[in-house]
């Protein structure tokens, strides 16, 4: 019985191994390794839109990966505290993941630049963090670019990030796209028009349009005491999307002052966009929520074929930096990285990255030659491996290895005479001599 029970537990303990040993090897749900090839794209598509930040004047901030919880706490308007991740310091005090970088920008702002009153320019790239269900089969963790404009409440300002935002997507390589732009102000507008007071009634309301539930919002609406122009605003909300014709019949309806103000900054801002030549991506959604309470003016939403989700949100929050202790008008825009680049991927439009690279591979004997070539090939700004020959291997050996590894060619040397070339592509191979071979790539 004894030999037994030490058998039985010598197995469970082995598959116990093998479960842990196998659980290392995986990332936790919503989280993923990007590597080789597809990393090197993510890198080249960050460093091209980064490129057209910089063109238009923005400059570099990093701020943590995480904060203490009051930056992003419910007051801000930012994501659900049951939606964050939290962590402790050894005080006791709790933090977070960021998983919004817009008020991190905000408390920098304040810090930094507090006596500032001419416009500030702020680009960033960063990953947030946003405890999702799982079973909405989102990313937890995604890379976002973005841009923040501070001490400017200009209609002009916000046309700047429209412009930048389209700028942004063409240069990704993307040929089809929509922004989508509304106003958080006309939403707030009609709900205090309305009487809702309550924020919970708000939340509700929010979530049944966003949902479109027309009969949830009617049972809500009927409970409140306003015009029939009203209820049918409010029963149209998820409706109220398109061209122009939509804020035309908005401000037809409506008589609120808030409203109509809300409408025609819209309407100015596609007059500017057409200065652009922008105006054929723009479309607006009077409907448009935000899951962040602190956008104040236009909020807006990039969309492309094959994707459900928004790869650029953004939107003007003129009360977030006033948290802080600096009370100016901000905007800003975020690019979702991982969204455009599976957008890209599916429509067939990611960057290619060339095969640039060499592989120098030597016998020990002929080290020397090797870091000799080396070093001749780096200094003119060309990528080289080098690499020591492996044993019982032959050139051929590592053509499958170079395809893998995205290398474009290989040198191999066993002599102090000759060297082989060989293409990784093609397996097709040269030998040639090492001083003619040099003269001739420094002539090239």
């Amino acid at each position: 019985m004894v030999a037994n029970y030490h058998v039985t537990m010598l197995n469970h303990n082995r598959k116990v191994g093998a479960i842990m040993k196998d659980t290392l090897l995986h990332t936790p749900e919503g989280v993923r390794d990007i590597y080789n090839t597809e990393c090197a794209v993510k890198l080249l598509l960050e460093k091209n839109l980064h490129q057209v930040l910089t063109l238009h004047g923005f400059r570099d901030i990093q701020t943590p990966s995480f904060e203490f919880f009051d930056i992003f706490n419910q007051e801000r308007g930012t994501v659900a505290s049951k939606d964050m991740y939290k962590l402790f310091d050894k005080e006791g005090r709790t933090m977070v993941l960021r998983p919004d970088i817009t008020p991190s920008i905000a408390r920098c702002v304040a810090k930094y630049y507090k006596d500032e009153e001419l416009p500030i320019r702020l680009c960033y790239i960063g990953n947030t963090y946003i405890n999702s269900t799982a079973y909405q089969g989102k990313l937890k963790e995604v890379t976002q670019l973005g841009a923040e404009l501070v001490n400017d409440d200009s209609v002009d300002a916000d046309a700047e990030m429209l412009a930048i935002t389209i700028e942004c997507l063409l240069q990704s390589g993307l040929k089809e796209f929509q922004l989508e732009i509304g106003n958080a102000d006309f939403f707030r507008s009609l709900v205090k028009e309305a009487g809702f007071e309550d924020e919970e009634d708000i939340a509700k309301l929010k979530n049944l349009i966003e949902n479109k539930n027309m009969f949830g919002m009617e049972e809500i609406i009927m409970n409140k005491n306003m015009s029939k122009e009203l209820e049918d605003m409010f029963l149209k909300l998820p409706e109220l999307f398109g061209t122009l014709e939509i804020l035309d019949y908005a401000k037809g309806v409506s008589k609120n002052p808030r409203t109509i103000k809300a409408i025609k900054r819209l309407e100015n801002i596609y007059e500017i966009m057409k200065e652009y030549g922008f105006e054929k991506y723009i479309s607006f959604d009077l409907g448009m929520l935000s899951k962040y309470d602190y956008y104040t003016g236009i909020i807006f939403k990039a969309y492309t074929y094959k994707t459900g989700e928004a790869i650029v949100t953004g939107g003007r929050y003129d009360n977030l930096v006033g948290q802080f202790g600096k009370n100016c008008p901000a905007i800003g825009l975020a690019i979702v990285i991982d969204n455009l680049m599976l957008a890209l991927s599916r429509q067939e439009l990611l960057p290619t990255i060339d095969s640039s690279d060499t592989l120098i591979v030597y016998t020990s004997k002929y080290r020397k030659e090797a870091i000799m070539l080396a070093n001749y090939f780096r200094k003119d700004g060309n990528n080289v491996i080098l690499q020591v020959s492996k044993d019982k291997m032959d050139i051929d050996g590592y053509q499958s290895y170079m395809n893998n590894m995205n290398i474009g060619g290989l040198i191999y040397i066993d002599n102090d005479r000759n060297l082989i070339v060989m293409d990784a592509a093609t397996g097709k191979k040269q030998t040639m001599d090492i001083k003619g071979f040099l003269n001739n790539n420094h002539e090239e």
